[in-house]
C-alpha cells in the first residue's frame, strides 16, 4: 500500500457507510409507512372496507318471480304468468350485416327478412325487434351468438280460457299491474312473497356453492283458487249469446250461488272481451255490471216481498185477496200485465199471485204491513247497503228516503212489485239466497282460498258470518210456492222432467235515462232456485233491452236458467225427484204467452 492510497479507501468506506444508513433509513421509514398504513386499514376504516367487500362477494339473484296462478274450483287454469322476452338490437355492436341478421331471425319471428332489416338497418342506439317472445324462441335465438342483440326477459299474464271468465278476473296492463276484475281487488293476494336471495360469489364472479342459502332452494307455488266452474260458466255463456241474438238484447249477465257458503258456481257478463287483447277491447267492458249497474228487479222480487209478509205477520200462506185486475195508488195507476185482456181476476191465494205475477195481489199483501214495518224489513235484508262481493267496483243498492217512503203510499206499492228500488244482480242472488240457504243472508264470493300443490288448503279468507233474517220455515213456504210458479204459473218454460225447482219471471220497465218515469225499454229476468226441497242453488239470468213483443220474463231469461240448472244436474250427478217423469212419452207443453199492454208502473212478468 502506497502512502497516497489510504486516504482513497477510507473515502470509500465513508461513502459505503453514509450509504447504507440511507439505505436502513429508508427502510425504516417504509416499514414505519407500512405499519401505519396496516393500523389505518385494519383499525380506522375496517367497517368501511367490510361493507365494501362485502358488497363485492354478495350478489342478489332475480329469478323470474310469477304472478299466482288463478285455477277455477276443479283445478282448470284461468290465469298465469310465463317468461317472455323482447328482443333489443344494438347497431353500433354489429359485427355481421344486417342483412345477414335479418336472414337469420326471419324463420324464427315468421316475419319477412326485408321488413327485419329496416329495422335492424334503424339510426338509434338501440331498437327494438320484438316482444312477447317463448322462452323456445328466445333459446333459439341466443344460440345464434350475434353480437348485437339483446333479450331481455319480462313477465307476460296468459288467460287460456280466453274470454271464458273475463268479467271476473280482469286483466293486468304492461306493468304487470292489476287493472280490473280480481287482478285489481286481488293485487295483494296474487303478488307472491318470494323474497330475491343474496348468494356469495368468489373473485371471478362464481357463486359458492356453500354459501346458497338454504332457503333459496323452497318458494312459494301457491295458487288461487276460485268457486267459479268453467263448465257451468261456458254453458251459462252459450245460452246468454243465444238469446241475447235471437232477441237483439243490449248485455245481459247470468249469476249462479251455492247457497251453502254463497260462493259464486257462475258469474257471466255479455258482451265480453278477451284479456289478453284487452288493449283492443272498449273500455266500458272492463266494468263487470253485475256488480256495478243498478236495475228494477220487477216481479223477480215478489216472492221476498211475500217472506217479508208472512215472517212480519202480516199474512198466512192461505191468506186469499180479491185481485180487482187494475186500481189506483195515490193517483197512479197500477194494473196487471193482463188486465186488457183478462180484466178483474177474482181471488187468488198467495201462490197464486205469484203464479199469475199479479200486480195488483202484491199491492195487496204489502198494505197489509204498515211503511215504516215494510221498509225496516227492507233494510235488514239488505236494501241500501252492498253485498260484499270480492269484487271491485260494487255498487250498493238504492232505496227511497224512508221519509219519502212513509209519505207517498204509492212508493211501498210500487216496491211490492219490484219497482221503485234498484240493485245489481248479484245482490239480487244474495237476497234471493235468503229463500233458498233457509233464511241466511249470505255474502256471494268467487274466491275459494289459496292452494299448494298438493291441492291442500292453505290460506282461506275470513267471510261474515251468513245472518239469520227469516225463518227457515218462511223460506220454504215461499219456495214452494215458487215451484208452483214452474209447474203451474209464468215460470213453465223452465221446467225439467223430473225434477222440481222454484222460480219466478220478471219483466221490468226501465227507469228513463232522463229521470222522471219510465222508458218503453224493459229488462227482462228469470230467478230458478234448485232443488225445491233443500234448495242449493240460485240461478239469475238478466236480459237487457230485448226487443220483440214476446220478450218476457218467461221467453228470454228462463230458458237460459233452464239450460244452466240442466247442466249442473249433470255436472254434479243430480238424481231426478221424480224419476217416473224422465221417462214418461207425454210431452210437457209451455203455455204461450199473453201479450201485454202494461199501464204506468205495470210491468209485466
Amino acid at each position: 500500500m502506497t502512502p497516497h492510497s489510504f486516504p482513497r479507501d477510507l473515502a470509500t468506506i465513508n461513502l459505503f457507510k453514509r450509504r447504507t444508513v440511507l439505505i436502513w433509513l429508508v427502510f425504516a421509514l417504509a416499514t414505519l409507512s407500512l405499519i401505519v398504513r396496516l393500523v389505518y386499514l385494519q383499525v380506522m376504516t375496517a367497517p368501511d372496507l367490510l361493507e365494501k367487500a362485502r358488497r363485492q362477494q354478495m350478489f342478489t339473484l332475480r329469478p323470474f318471480i310469477p304472478r299466482r296462478t288463478i285455477t277455477d274450483r276443479k283445478g282448470v287454469v284461468l290465469a298465469l304468468d310465463r317468461p317472455v322476452y323482447t328482443l333489443f338490437a344494438h347497431p353500433h355492436l354489429y359485427k355481421q350485416k344486417p342483412e345477414e341478421i335479418a336472414a337469420k331471425l326471419a324463420p324464427i319471428l315468421k316475419r319477412p327478412a326485408d321488413k327485419l332489416t329496416e329495422v335492424l338497418n334503424r339510426d338509434t342506439t338501440s331498437t327494438q325487434v320484438e316482444y312477447w317472445l317463448s322462452e323456445e324462441n328466445a333459446d333459439r335465438i341466443y344460440n345464434l351468438r350475434i353480437d348485437g342483440l339483446d333479450l331481455v326477459q319480462q313477465r307476460h299474464r296468459l288467460y287460456p280460457q280466453q274470454d271464458l271468465a273475463a268479467e271476473i278476473l280482469g286483466y293486468v296492463n304492461v306493468d304487470h299491474r292489476g287493472q280490473a276484475g280480481l287482478e285489481l281487488s286481488q293485487e295483494k293476494l296474487l303478488e307472491r312473497i318470494d323474497q330475491t336471495p343474496s348468494v356469495t360469489q368468489d373473485g371471478s364472479g362464481k357463486l359458492i356453492p356453500t354459501r346458497i342459502p338454504a332457503g333459496m332452494i323452497q318458494s312459494d307455488r301457491t295458487s288461487l283458487q276460485l268457486t267459479i266452474d268453467s263448465r257451468i260458466q261456458r254453458t251459462a255463456r252459450q245460452s246468454l249469446k243465444q238469446q241475447m241474438v235471437k232477441y237483439g238484447a243490449k248485455r245481459g249477465a247470468v249469476v249462479v250461488m251455492d247457497v251453502r257458503d254463497g260462493g259464486l258456481l257462475t258469474l257471466v257478463t255479455e258482451p265480453t272481451y278477451d284479456p289478453n287483447r284487452y288493449y283492443e277491447a272498449d273500455v266500458k267492458l272492463f266494468k263487470n255490471w253485475a256488480v256495478s249497474d243498478l236495475y228494477e228487479p220487477g216481479s223477480t222480487f215478489k216472492p221476498i216481498n211475500v217472506a217479508i209478509a208472512i215472517e212480519a205477520g202480516a199474512i198466512e200462506a192461505d191468506t186469499v185477496f180479491n185481485d180487482e185486475g187494475a186500481l189506483t195508488i195515490g193517483g197512479w195507476p197500477v194494473a196487471n200485465f193482463d188486465y186488457e185482456q183478462v180484466g178483474a181476476v177474482g181471488p187468488l191465494s198467495i201462490s197464486q199471485i205469484l203464479e199469475r205475477s199479479s200486480n195488483v195481489g202484491m199491492v195487496h199483501i204489502v198494505q197489509r204491513m204498515k211503511p215504516s214495518v215494510y221498509y225496516g224489513w227492507l233494510e235488514r235484508i239488505g236494501m241500501g247497503d252492498i253485498s260484499g262481493i270480492d269484487l271491485p267496483s260494487e255498487t250498493p243498492s238504492t232505496v227511497k228516503p224512508q221519509e219519502q217512503f212513509l209519505e207517498y203510499v204509492i212508493e211501498p206499492a210500487t216496491a211490492s212489485f219490484g219497482q221503485g228500488f234498484s240493485l245489481t244482480p248479484v245482490q239480487l242472488v244474495q237476497m234471493q239466497g235468503i229463500l233458498a240457504s233457509g233464511g241466511k243472508l249470505l255474502t256471494p264470493h268467487v274466491i275459494k282460498g289459496l292452494i299448494n300443490e298438493e291441492g291442500e288448503e292453505y290460506y282461506q279468507p275470513k267471510l261474515p258470518t251468513p245472518r239469520q233474517v227469516i225463518s227457515a220455515a218462511t223460506a220454504q213456504r215461499v219456495v214452494d210456492m215458487m215451484s208452483n210458479v214452474v209447474e203451474k204459473g209464468t215460470g213453465k218454460p223452465a221446467k225439467i222432467p223430473g225434477y222440481r225447482l222454484g222460480g219466478k219471471t220478471g219483466t221490468a220497465q226501465k227507469a228513463s235515462e232522463t229521470g222522471g218515469g219510465y222508458a218503453n225499454k224493459k229488462i227482462t229476468s228469470f230467478v230458478g232456485i234448485f232443488p225445491a226441497k233443500e234448495p242449493r242453488y240460485v240461478v239469475l239470468a238478466v236480459i237487457d233491452e230485448p226487443v220483440g213483443d214476446d220478450a218476457f220474463g218467461s221467453t228470454v231469461a228462463a230458458p237460459i236458467v233452464k239450460t244452466v240448472i240442466e247442466d249442473i244436474i249433470v255436472t254434479e250427478g243430480i238424481p231426478p225427484s221424480h224419476p217416473e217423469e224422465v221417462t214418461s212419452k207425454i210431452p210437457i207443453l209451455t203455455a204461450p204467452q199473453p201479450t201485454p199492454t202494461p199501464a204506468t208502473n205495470s210491468p209485466t212478468p
